[in-house]
């Protein structure tokens, strides 16, 4: 029997895994979608910590739905706390997902609020 969706997806992001590291001076933004919202965090493998975090499940976000719109204002508002905790460069994980769409627009605003990757 073949695997879901889901499965692929955790196979490809498995993949990706392998050779995406993030460390405290360049820390792992990582990106999951579900069908209803959008959550993004920079992580440092090194301790096993997530130094800045933002989704669209935060209070100014939740009433909106789901759009490209609502991924880039997360895209911005964890640059944004990214920077106040110190992180300017990053390594995206794009989480198994396509670099298309939400997952592109998230991090489309991170670059330009900032982050360098």
């Amino acid at each position: 029997m073949r695997g879901s969706r889901t499965d692929a997806r955790v196979r490809r992001h498995f993949r990706v895994r392998k050779n995406v590291h993030g460390t405290s001076n360049r820390p792992r933004l990582a990106v999951f979608r579900s069908n209803r919202y959008i959550y993004a965090q920079l992580i440092d493998d090194d301790a096993g910590r997530t130094l800045a975090s933002a989704s669209s499940r935060e209070s100014a976000l939740a009433k909106k739905t789901l759009s490209v719109d609502t991924a880039t204002e997360v895209g911005k508002l964890v640059a944004a706390r990214g920077k106040d905790a110190g992180v300017e460069f990053v390594v995206f994980d794009r989480g198994g997902f396509a670099y298309h769409g939400r997952v592109k627009a998230l991090a489309e605003a991170a670059r330009e609020s900032g982050l360098k990757f």
